[in-house]
């Protein structure tokens, strides 16, 4: 069914078909259609950053932006739904065409940035809340805020969303805001991450609940790169991190007809990078900071491949607008069964 309802929202303009599935999507979930078409996904309980996870396999960020529709996502099986990326004020993004499909390598190149209707839309779609697993809430600074006043907006989005989410993920990885990805190295991490843990414990101390944070990262690092990442994340004493977010790089789709257009991109063509950023990162960590590992999931086996490399739980996006609901099971059931092998 999901190979039919693809091959005719693939004849629509990307956004378009992005669009249309989010209204359909909550419709299904407000008229109850949407429970007896998905396969059960096993129970396979995790704990990470002090949450238990029913299952290891969530969805990314970017789907969901405005948290218009995460109680109809919630009910495909995801283990957790991570909404956003949210910015203190609404922003239109950037001017469409921004979202792109490379099938030939089952690809997405996307510039959106950051298009969101603000966090206080969101946080009203979440006071509605009916979805009783994980929900993370991914924040993001406006693309008119100076790079060196990005904290404050950092912190007015936890401000607003800290009553509200099982966890919060600080995104400084997107390509598509000018100078995000400045904040990811050197000093401007480091006091980034220091203006975000003391916003987090004094917001623990309002309201008598720790809610973790974790740090998406980007897949464009070389391993020195990457092993001081890994420093300043363990100095900071957040919770975890996310790797990896979409790459600038085109390598192995210079063929398609799209590759030239600026923007992330995600899909297979990341799987080997992030894979390789997640095994960098968890040697460079030594297991003291859980890796929630994301990019290029296809199938079950890439899955279990991100936890192999070192990651705790995995997310998914491209993947499951190429395969599907089925993608979740199929994930959860590879992790599971390497479980059990590893554990034998």
């Amino acid at each position: 069914m999901y190979d039919l309802a693809r091959k005719l929202m693939f004849r629509l303009d990307p956004e378009t078909a992005h669009e249309l599935t989010i209204d359909m999507l909550g419709a299904g979930e407000r008229l109850g259609l949407i429970r007896p078409f998905i396969k059960p996904v096993p129970n396979n309980p995790v704990e990470v950053m002090g949450i238990t996870f029913p299952n290891p396999v969530g969805l990314a960020a970017g789907l969901d932006k405005n948290g218009d529709c995460f109680n109809a996502l919630g009910q495909l099986g995801f283990g957790f739904v991570e909404i956003g990326t949210i910015t203190p004020r609404p922003q239109p993004g950037n001017p469409r065409p921004r979202l792109f499909r490379l099938p030939e390598f089952q690809g997405i190149i996307n510039r959106m940035g950051f298009n969101n209707k603000g966090v206080e839309h969101l946080v009203e779609q979440v006071k509605r809340r009916r979805f009783s697993g994980v929900l993370g809430i991914n924040i993001g600074k406006n693309f008119d805020t100076p790079v060196e006043k990005a904290a404050d907006d950092y912190r007015l989005c936890m401000q607003a969303v800290y009553e509200y989410a099982d966890y919060i993920t600080v995104n400084i990885s997107s390509p598509n805001t000018p100078g995000l990805r400045d904040l990811q190295f050197g000093d401007s991490l480091k006091s980034l991450l220091s203006e975000v843990k003391k916003e987090q414990l004094g917001l623990e101390s309002l309201h008598g609940r720790y809610v973790p944070i974790a740090v998406k990262i980007a897949p464009d690092m070389d391993t020195v790169a990457i092993q001081q990442v890994a420093e300043v994340l363990l100095a900071s004493g957040l919770d975890g991190v996310i790797a990896t977010n979409t790459t600038i790089s085109r390598d192995g789709v210079e063929a398609s007809p799209v590759a030239q257009e600026a923007g992330g991109l995600s899909g297979k063509p990341v799987r080997a990078k992030s894979t390789e950023v997640i095994r960098t990162l968890a040697e460079a960590l030594e297991g003291k900071l859980p890796i929630i590992g994301v990019g290029g999931i296809l199938s079950g086996r890439d899955a279990a491949e991100k936890i192999e490399a070192g990651a705790s739980l995995v997310q998914i996006y491209s993947g499951f607008i190429y395969r599907g609901p089925e993608l979740i099971s199929e994930s959860a059931r590879a992790i599971a069964a390497l479980q059990r092998q590893t554990s034998t």
